[in-house]
């Protein structure tokens, strides 16, 4: 989507030494040094430390070890004393983003390891939350409360002073940094503050403050990281790339029909000189507020068909459709990664792929892990990895600058270093808390829907028989992933072992422009009597706006005293308008086929009691399967057309109503209820570890048998029971 590139992120870090990750680093990592920041660009506060600065933390940090040790012996003895008697050694988490369980069923010829995960234990479907898109049915796993609770209605939210889009769950910004000399404050550049926008606490937090170890990789909505006592954590979703969007692809060709605008990404013209093509990857603003560059060149071989592809002092050599491996990209003061890939060399034309750069795990230009080292030390023993949140280039393909096996071979690769990560995390943590989030099941989904459905309108114009395969053989590489894990865990009595999906998937064939359909109705209003508005409500009049969408979830209300310029009074007016509203968007019919675009329309002060709920959409869009926000609608854009096809080649989503796209639960232990939701794995795995129950949890402990809790959650306002 277009939300890709907006709003900027600013950046900002802090680079130390690399050490052993274990139980004892987190611990010990209070004694490192602060490094010496060096700012770097506005609004990108870089940290840079010296090979001097990394030995040093290194060093204070094993002294640390040593000396903290018996300390932190007694300490632990005398912690776990405070907490009920656990259960299990080890509960082991494996989360398959977008795994679907009509699919699951469809094909489950090629998953027998998810039938033998089911005869030892269990399988059902997993309630989502609502709404069902991944930043909110994450925080919900991850917090076991529901989104008025933890804060999260989507990817982005508006800006009420200013209407404009923020991310929903970071903000990022930098501040002067002074030196206090007792008279004076004397200005030292900037420093990077980074705020959690996610509410609530992850379960994790409550497991280390009772001296349960978790290893916690990639579960989305884990930036920046937050600090947690007996544990470490690797951020997924939402991580920026080096030039601080959340992924910007580059594209150099020579062919003039492929050049022009990209959404997600940037295109540079190059020229081709005997068989040599020069030109710069584009990196984070430097002080002059002007973006820096690194140079590349890429050299083909005509008799031997390969490049040499040079990013500053590394050179690799590659065919044409092969991906390099990560490649240092330096600039001044930071370094990030990518991998090249040569899409054409011939005498037509020649293009080359670049992925986002990556903020470098060796060298990361702001904390992305915890301990700051753990990214630091995955890289050093794994090798180098993907670190972008939203790491699968999704948009390069929407763009058509990569084709269908470029974007599955970046996919497979990406799934490849969760493995590792997955396999170290395992060999590691024997006793506690491990769980590890693979996304390549929902990007694939996406991207690869269309091939399900021959009259999909995202199949015009485009292949629709080479990748039939793909999406069933996802199910069975999925199905080879768990019989690995089930392998390395074997027959261990005391480790319980989930699969989980945060929803389901289905086909997204038809964009609707509620804010389009909302002019129509005289809700939303354009200044002039323009008939369509730009991206973020370039036209609206909001003096005379009552209502508006964009993101993916919900229409807001322009309220007085919330919104900037709101009109709408909070209670009766507001309450007459929602359901007014709702009425009329329950009967919505697409004129193309006559079907109804929307199951429900979710008013959030009936199923969300919460404290944040009041910031929050007040209307949640519970679309029929086939039917999302159009990608006009996404951006706040008013477009011509209410209905529109969906003609790119993300063609497949799950942003409709919760009850159509449940997640998936297999388990090698049975649970005591049959309709488990995502706000039950939270109180369930503190509940094997004999930690209490907070009150505030909306969940159930699914294991039977008596649990531990500080007050009983109402259920009927547990997360899905109204809509599931």
């Amino acid at each position: 989507m277009k939300n890709r590139r907006l709003p900027r992120l600013l950046l900002g870090a802090s680079i130390v030494g690399s050490g052993l990750i274990g139980p004892s680093l987190a611990a010990s990592s209070a004694v490192l040094p602060e490094p010496t920041l060096a700012y770097i660009g506005p609004g990108a506060g870089f940290a840079v430390a010296g090979s001097f600065l990394v030995l040093l933390g290194t060093f204070l940090m094993a002294f640390g070890i040593i000396m903290i040790w018996p300390l932190k012996a007694v300490f632990k003895l005398v912690a776990r004393r405070g907490r009920g008697k656990a259960k299990v050694k080890r509960v082991v988490v494996i989360g398959l983003d977008g795994f679907d369980p009509q699919m699951a069923q469809k094909y489950a010829d090629r998953m027998p390891n998810f039938a033998r995960l089911q005869a030892q234990g269990c399988h059902h479907s997993l309630g989502t939350s609502i709404p069902s898109i991944s930043p909110v049915a994450w925080s919900t796993f991850a917090t076991g409360v529901d989104a008025s609770r933890h804060n999260i209605y989507d990817f982005l939210t508006r800006d009420p002073c200013s209407y404009m889009p923020v991310l929903s769950s970071t903000e990022t910004s930098t501040v002067p940094r002074n030196i206090n000399l007792g008279f004076a404050k004397v200005p030292f550049g900037q420093r990077a503050v980074y705020k959690v926008l996610q509410k609530s606490q992850p379960f994790w937090k409550l497991l280390g403050a009772n001296q349960v170890w978790s290893s916690i990789i990639r579960v989305p909505i884990t930036f920046p990281p937050q600090k947690f006592k007996n544990g470490t954590l690797l951020s997924g979703m939402c991580v920026p790339d080096l030039q601080g969007t959340q992924g910007s692809f580059s594209f150099y060709t020579n062919d003039e029909s492929k050049l022009g605008s990209a959404t997600g990404g940037q295109r540079f013209r190059v020229v081709v000189r005997d068989n040599v093509i020069e030109s710069n990857l584009k990196g984070p603003p430097g002080p002059d507020k002007v973006s820096m560059k690194s140079p590349f060149r890429v050299e083909m071989d005509a008799s031997t068909g390969k490049a040499a592809i040079t990013v500053g002092d590394e050179t690799v050599h590659v065919a044409v459709g092969e991906y390099t491996p990560w490649m240092e990209v330096p600039f001044t003061g930071v370094t990030g990664i990518a991998r090249l890939r040569i899409q054409k060399w011939d005498d037509e034309a020649v293009s080359v792929y670049v992925t986002p750069i990556n903020i470098d795990p060796e060298s990361p230009a702001m904390p992305i892990s915890h301990p700051f080292v753990y990214s630091i030390y995955l890289a050093k023993m794994l090798g180098k990895y993907a670190t972008l949140g939203l790491a699968e280039d999704t948009w390069a393909l929407n763009e058509r600058v990569i084709d269908e096996a470029a974007f599955l071979d970046q996919a497979y690769l990406i799934m490849d270093e969760r493995k590792k990560q997955l396999w170290d995390v395992l060999e590691k943590t024997k006793k506690g808390f491990v769980t590890v989030v693979f996304d390549t099941t929902d990007r694939v989904s996406h991207m690869f829907w269309r091939y399900l459905e021959p009259e999909h309108p995202a199949n015009v114009g485009k292949d629709t028989e080479e990748f039939k395969h793909v999406i069933p053989e996802l199910y069975g590489k999925a199905d080879e992933l768990i019989g690995e894990v089930m392998a390395k865990v074997g027959d261990d009595p005391d480790t319980v072992l989930m699969v989980v999906s945060d929803h389901g998937f289905c086909s997204f064939q038809r964009g609707v422009n509620l804010n389009s359909w909302l002019r129509d109705e005289g809700y939303l209003v354009l200044k002039d009597g323009a008939e369509t508005s730009g991206d973020w409500f370039e036209k609206v009049d909001w003096e005379k706006t009552r209502a508006f969408t964009l993101g993916l979830t919900g229409i807001f209300i322009n309220r007085k005293g919330r919104e900037r310029m709101g009109m709408v009074e909070k209670g009766p007016q507001m309450d007459a308008l929602c359901a007014e509203i709702k009425g009329k968007l329950e009967a919505l019919v697409d004129p193309k086929s006559g079907d109804r675009a929307i199951n429900e329309i979710f008013l959030t002060s009936e199923i969300h009691d919460g404290p944040y709920a009041d910031m929050a959409p007040e209307l949640l869009v519970g679309y029929h399967r086939g039917f999302r926000h159009s990608w006009d609608c996404a951006v706040g854009a008013v477009s011509k057309e209410t209905f529109t096809d969906n003609t790119k080649s993300w063609s497949g989503d799950h942003c409709i109503d919760p009850r159509l796209v449940p997640g998936v639960f297999w388990c090698n232990r049975d649970i005591a209820v049959q309709d488990p939701t995502l706000s039950d794995i939270a109180p369930s795995v503190l509940d094997l570890f004999g930690v209490e129950i907070p009150g505030y949890m909306k969940g159930r402990a699914l294991f039977g048998g008596p649990a531990t809790t500080t007050a009983p959650a109402k259920d009927s306002a547990r997360e899905g029971a109204s809509v599931s």
